[in-house]
């Protein structure tokens, strides 16, 4: 049985990242990325070698801009949840699936995207999670006020009789523990 993984069939194969961002900026340009990705360094006087530079040095940016690369340039069909889950590099992709045509952007659509993604973000926070409405400000202060409270609680406990009382500190005794 062959257990060797088939990694030819990725895109990314042996695809520099300067090579692959080339491709991106002939066909899409600065702004396309920009509005989709949102990464400043396609924002802030954007060129090949800063942006190469940037993506370099930030794996989450690379990761997004490989992703791209993949699913809207060489328009392959979308991940499985498995393999969502790995680095693009990393990614398995089936032998029956073939880059095709890459995929015609807008800044219209992306204004499109960039909204419904904000909707399904709201949705979100309404329905779930730690940020909904049934977590009001008066049980976030309360909650502050009783991690204060456990902190003094310490503190009263540290100065307590039955703890060892501490100096002040000085240059010859720093952390004030007391001479025996």
């Amino acid at each position: 049985m062959n257990d060797e993984i088939n990694y030819k069939n990725n895109p990314l194969n042996s695809v520099g990242l300067k090579h692959m961002l080339t491709e991106l900026i002939d066909h899409y340009g600065f702004d396309i990325l920009l509005a989709y990705l949102n990464i400043n360094c396609f924002r802030n006087n954007p060129s090949l070698a800063s942006s190469v530079k940037f993506l370099k040095k930030t794996d989450w940016a690379r990761e997004k801009v490989e992703g791209f690369y993949l699913y809207s340039f060489k328009n392959l069909p979308k991940a499985s949840y498995q393999q969502s889950q790995l680095p693009p590099r990393d990614r398995i992709i089936p032998d029956d699936q073939t880059v095709s045509e890459p995929a015609e952007l807008s800044l219209e659509g992306a204004e499109r995207l960039s909204k419904e993604r904000e909707i399904r973000a709201a949705e979100f926070d309404s329905n779930s999670g730690p940020r909904n409405s049934k977590n009001s400000n008066a049980d976030k202060i309360s909650l502050r006020s009783s991690s204060q409270d456990n902190k003094e609680a310490a503190r009263d406990s540290r100065n307590s009789p039955a703890s060892p009382r501490r100096l002040p500190s000085t240059t010859e005794n720093p952390w004030g523990i007391p001479k025996k």
